[in-house]
């Protein structure tokens, strides 16, 4: 069954950006890339929140096979970051980007942030792709780190999403969507589970947006005129989650 009609990406005459967003953990590319790049390319996203993109060698070949694969251009992140990755159209002006490398806690993998701040015409926006902790304790202060990440962004309005690794009633979701709009939660579109790929049955991959930030609609965009379902099983061992948003101009 076709899914109803996503809004176009566009610039709406109030000088406001209307951009879809996507989210995907990608599991380091180990899975069917040429999949990957179909879906990718059938949700026609303006920015790319990556999770587990390549990080170890080669890492930077394999962003920029998948940036030129999907018709994107990579925007910062990959090791330098410890896996999150952000790819974005050419309709997006970078204005700047920065990776941000968590605290490491022995014994468990190291975190950080893939940062952006990028202009659609005169709408701003900071953008966070994160991946956090499967730790409880570690993933609730990553929780926290995101927000105030995103309150020192030079930016009005902002958007952070990625794998939670938690369900919605988990501490660390909860406290982003105290503070922030869950997009499924706000404005539910397409299915709701992104773990695992066969046969989902969690909600832990998100993407959340700052108060001023208008969310149109978000969630799993299976049943997408033109994503095939054997596509988005073959891809990565998540489903990506794809949100549209109107960002108010100043």
């Amino acid at each position: 069954m076709a899914m109803p009609p996503l809004p176009d990406s566009r610039t709406e005459p109030d000088g406001s950006a209307v951009i879809r967003v996507l989210t995907y953990n990608i599991r380091s590319m180990r899975d069917d890339r040429a999949a990957l790049a179909r879906v990718i390319r059938a949700c026609a996203p303006d920015l790319v929140f990556v999770q587990e993109a390549p990080r170890f060698f080669r890492w930077r070949k394999y962003a920029s096979w998948l940036a030129r694969a999907t018709d994107l251009v990579v925007l910062g992140g990959g090791a330098t970051a410890a896996g999150p990755l952000l790819l974005c159209s050419l309709r997006a002006t970078v204005e700047s980007t920065r990776d941000v490398l968590l605290p490491r806690t022995p014994g468990l993998h190291r975190r950080g942030f893939a940062t952006a701040v990028v202009r659609f015409g005169r709408a701003r926006l900071g953008v966070l792709s994160c991946h956090l902790s499967l730790n409880a304790g570690e993933r609730l202060d990553q929780a926290g780190k995101v927000l105030d990440q995103l309150k020192s962004m030079d930016a009005p309005h902002a958007v952070a999403a990625g794998d939670i690794n938690e369900a919605p009633t988990g501490r660390a979701f909860r406290l982003l969507a105290d503070q922030l709009q869950d997009g499924w939660a706000t404005a539910p579109w397409g299915t709701e589970h992104t773990y695992g790929a066969t046969s989902p049955n969690r909600r832990i991959d998100a993407v959340f947006a700052t108060p001023g930030v208008e969310v149109l609609t978000c969630g799993v965009p299976a049943g997408l005129d033109g994503l095939s379902p054997r596509d988005l099983r073959r891809a990565s061992d998540h489903l990506p989650v794809l949100a549209t948003l109107r960002v108010p101009a100043p």
